[in-house]
């Protein structure tokens, strides 16, 4: 495997082509042109004069990550934490004086859901960190809760959920730890697994009520597709493949019990836009607590956002969406997803214009809406 950084550079850029048409390329393109000044098309001939500019350029310090954050005119960026984390570098950012700009999102994946792997000993972590017994289920509990109050002292606005379904089922407290304790034997079922993550989520949404904290479930994506890059390289390495999203029966044990507690924000994300009009759309329109997250990950792209206002507006319109928020671990492409999202929102509004069904002053203040207002305003915690 090369980890050469010059010689990956001139790979990448040997096989530029390979981008055409492809969001990658217009955040690549953006960066290089707005944030680097790079003037030169990458390719097999330029690749080492890019090369050299972007070294010379990361030397700088007008490109330390705390001079771009004032530079991209950043408010708000949040990290994603395990429940298991100590916040030690929140802590320390927030002592510099930038707690209020940089933030953790609390993300109990690793430790709701059984079937995973590692889960007893995130389990056990969990315990340590929060000197709780989670050898049993109450403990458990205890210790989420505890997770829960470190990350809001510690400036968290939400909580993230990553699912492979939507299945929200509530189980009586018996069984839950039955499934619990089974889990930490090692003797749970897949489907006992499968079950106790559903009935966490149904949880999950009972804690925001109590603590504030925005809810944010991005379900129907199957990870590591492919075993042998599991294997070689581990977790999270790629060829995670979307699968077909159910809301409606899904989420409605969740719904029937919060989904009108004024203490309750549910964001949903999808990467099948195939529920856009047939689910979400209506959900956000019933549910008050519910709010269309933006185009995520797949569907990240221009068409995929021209496609998620075609299809959601008409039902949901535009308030009850979260407006733009960008999901990505490559700092220097926040700008141009930014810039993207504006953009084809702008000619969505422009297109209302034209066919009479918007003023232009309220396509102008709807326009700064869903690149200022609604953000904001989707993830004010909402203490119940």
């Amino acid at each position: 495997m090369e980890t050469d950084a010059r010689a990956i550079w001139r790979l990448l850029c040997e096989h530029w082509h390979l981008f055409r048409g492809t969001p990658s390329r217009y955040w690549l393109e953006h960066e290089l042109s707005e944030v680097f000044g790079v003037r030169l098309q990458p390719s097999a001939d330029t690749a080492e004069d890019i090369y050299d500019q972007l070294a010379a350029a990361l030397s700088e310090p007008d490109f330390r990550l705390r001079a771009l954050l004032d530079r991209f005119d950043i408010e708000l960026i949040s990290t994603t934490d395990p429940a298991t984390s100590d916040l030690r570098h929140h802590a320390r950012l927030r002592m510099e004086g930038l707690g209020d700009r940089v933030i953790p999102t609390f993300r109990p994946d690793a430790v709701v859901q059984p079937g995973h792997d590692g889960w007893r000993r995130h389990v056990a972590e969990l315990g340590r960190v929060t000197d709780c017994d989670t050898t049993h289920y109450s403990g458990f509990l205890d210790a989420l809760r505890e997770r829960r109050r470190a990350f809001v002292e510690a400036g968290a606005l939400a909580t993230d959920h990553g699912h492979l379904s939507t299945d929200t089922t509530p189980l009586d407290n018996a069984e839950a730890a039955r499934i619990y304790a089974a889990a930490l034997t090692g003797t749970v079922t897949a489907e006992e697994a499968s079950a106790f993550a559903g009935h966490m989520l149904f949880v999950m949404a009972g804690m925001s009520c109590e603590d504030g904290l925005v809810m944010q479930l991005h379900p129907g994506v199957l990870r590591d597709h492919h075993e042998d890059t599991f294997t070689a390289f581990g977790p999270d390495r790629g060829f995670d493949i979307p699968v077909a999203a159910e809301f409606t029966r899904g989420l409605r044990p969740l719904l029937q019990a919060y989904g009108h507690h004024p203490g309750f924000r549910l964001i949903l994300f999808t990467v099948d836009e195939t529920v856009y009009s047939r689910e979400l759309a209506p959900l956000a329109g019933a549910y008050p607590s519910v709010r269309l997250g933006a185009p995520w990950w797949f569907l990240d792209s221009p068409d995929g956002m021209r496609r998620f206002r075609e299809l959601a507006t008409e039902t949901a319109g535009f308030y009850n969406t979260s407006g733009f928020v960008d999901d990505t671990r490559a700092f220097a492409s926040i700008p141009a997803r930014h810039d993207l999202a504006r953009r084809i929102d702008a000619g969505y509004l422009a297109r209302l214009v034209t066919e009479h069904r918007l003023s232009e002053d309220e396509a102008a203040e709807t326009a700064v809406d869903l690149a200022y207002h609604l953000p904001r305003l989707a993830y004010r915690r909402r203490d119940g």
